[in-house]
């Protein structure tokens, strides 16, 4: 703003900082939303990448060597890349979260597992691999790994459509508190905007008054708001590294340049949005009112 303009507007104003707060919570608010639902996004497709293509098979009353036979069968079927069948150790480790170190009484049989991976384009395996291991006598199920990467990218997708919203309702929040802080500032300064108009100032030229006084308010306040969301999301990043042994399954939260840039673009939004309201206000006040 030019030193001769900004003198024709107070420097300070007891309103624009309860507005400077608000649009800086605002964007703080739609920045971590914006940010969570990145790192959602992209932590589930990591997760359904990782998944697709991979069947289980559990074999009931079947022996370590039963099922190291199984798994060659299975190797040897059109589609399959790799079958491995579990060992004793492997077992007891997924069993341990639930039953403890001792794990199960080695008289009560625990079905044999088997992982298998498809390769890629033959995620229709489930079907064949039940026929085939019946047809050897084997008692299995097979679960594929692929119909709960539907259900997540499900889940995926409306999580993304409630966070984009979450986002588009800050932002609307946001601009119209600006323009109801702008027509109130307008009201309280008719006298300035009178002595204007008798001086033969035009209303686009009031009107840019307005549009940059709040255009570098919604920049300040939305760069504080990005620096807030930034020092909110390393304090996540910090503690969900100490407890990464626990969050395995939990979205973990990052600083890519994606991230950055959405850090960057919140404040110049913000100012943006600050500007096309306040004009928009100023205009139509200025037609009606004045």
């Amino acid at each position: 703003m030019k030193q001769a303009e900004s003198s024709l507007l107070p420097l300070e104003d007891a309103r624009e900082a309860a507005l400077f707060f608000v649009v800086g919570a605002l964007c703080f608010l739609a920045a971590l939303a914006a940010l969570s639902a990145k790192s959602t996004y992209g932590a589930a497709r990591a997760w359904t990448a990782q998944v697709e293509g991979e069947f289980t098979v559990s074999l009931s009353g079947a022996d370590a060597s039963a099922a190291d036979m199984a798994a060659k069968l299975l190797a040897g079927i059109e589609g399959v890349e790799t079958a491995r069948a579990f060992s004793d150790a492997e077992i007891n480790a997924l069993l341990e979260p639930n039953f403890g170190q001792s794990g199960l009484p080695e008289d009560l049989p625990v079905p044999r597992l088997i992982a298998v991976t498809a390769e890629a384009g033959a995620d229709d395996l489930g079907p064949g691999l039940s026929t085939a291991l019946n047809a050897a006598g084997y008692t299995a199920a097979v679960d594929s790994h692929g119909e709960w990467a539907g259900d997540v990218r499900h889940m995926l997708s409306v999580s993304r459509i409630v966070a984009l919203s979450i986002v588009a309702l800050l932002s609307a929040t946001a601009i119209a508190v600006i323009a109801f802080a702008t027509h109130a500032a307008l009201l309280a300064r008719r006298d300035i905007v009178d002595v204007l108009h008798i001086a033969g100032a035009k209303d686009r030229f009031i009107a840019g008054l307005f549009q940059r006084r709040f255009w570098l308010l919604g920049l300040r306040a939305g760069t504080v708001g990005a620096l807030l969301a930034l020092a909110s999301v390393a304090v996540l990043i910090a503690l969900g590294r100490s407890g990464a042994e626990r969050n395995g399954l939990l979205p973990q939260l990052s600083l890519d340049f994606h991230d950055l840039a959405v850090l960057v673009i919140t404040p110049v939004l913000a100012g943006l949005a600050a500007r096309l309201a306040a004009g928009v206000t100023v205009r139509r006040a200025l037609r009606t009112v004045m």
